[in-house]
């Protein structure tokens, strides 16, 4: 069957409109990330960033409401890019142990990164709302700490409501070394105190579990109340 030029010249036109409009909003969240970063949300204008990816704002506007849409873009790609790198570092190490400070050493090298630090430690709170942003952070990082803790937990036979609350203090404790290590005046330093710490944790964890210890209970820790001995 033939097909007519004319199906074939409209069919290639719409292609290259697609890869026009593909180049230009990419082009946005390239220079929008670059001066986020240097100068911050409230410090970089719309014109500044429309000026860097040589388009009109127009083009800005068909592809983004406005400066808080386009950083949601630049949130997203960072953070994505942030969870697969930890994904990479987990990928194929089977001892969960060792799964777990793989996870952790690949965190706190994100934390290194300066576009990082500014745009999803220091900027997304305040920028997207405190729930778009966890939205954010558990559509990207979350699931990884779960399968690292379910897999550390692995021995203890827990039901799953007590897996899913160690995932999330686990999630809580490295959003807030996040905080810490971006805050800090020398990173590399907070990031190394931060891995000793989480690494001292999960060392007292793994002891338990190689000594055939079970994890106590909350009746375990929770006692009835006594009052003093009476005479």
């Amino acid at each position: 069957m033939t097909v007519p030029k004319k199906v074939l010249r409209k069919v290639h036109g719409t292609s290259r409109r697609q890869e026009y409009s593909a180049s230009t909003k990419r082009a946005l969240v390239d220079v929008a990330t670059e001066l986020f970063t240097a100068q911050g949300y409230a410090g970089t204008s719309l014109d500044e960033i429309v000026a860097g990816a040589r388009v009109t704002k127009g083009a800005l506007y068909h592809h983004f409401s406005g400066k808080q849409a386009l950083f949601e873009a630049v949130f997203v790609r960072v953070e994505d890019a942030a969870s697969e790198s930890i994904k990479r570092a987990v990928r194929g190490t089977e001892d969960p142990w060792d799964k777990a400070m793989a996870g952790l050493r690949a965190f706190l090298d994100v934390l290194q990164q300066p576009e990082y630090r500014r745009l999803v430690i220091q900027e997304g709170p305040a920028v997207l709302g405190y729930e778009k942003y966890r939205e954010q952070e558990e559509r990207s990082t979350y699931g990884i700490v779960q399968d690292i803790v379910s897999s550390v937990l692995a021995s203890y036979e827990l039901e799953r409501s007590m897996v899913e609350t160690f995932s999330r203090v686990f999630f809580g404790a490295m959003s807030a070394a996040g905080s810490a290590v971006s805050s800090a005046e020398d990173t590399k330093r907070a990031g190394a105190e931060v891995e000793v710490a989480i690494a001292f944790i999960l060392a007292g964890l793994r002891q338990q579990a190689e000594s055939g210890g079970t994890l106590p209970g909350p009746a375990d820790l929770v006692g009835e109340s006594t009052g003093p001995d009476e005479d």
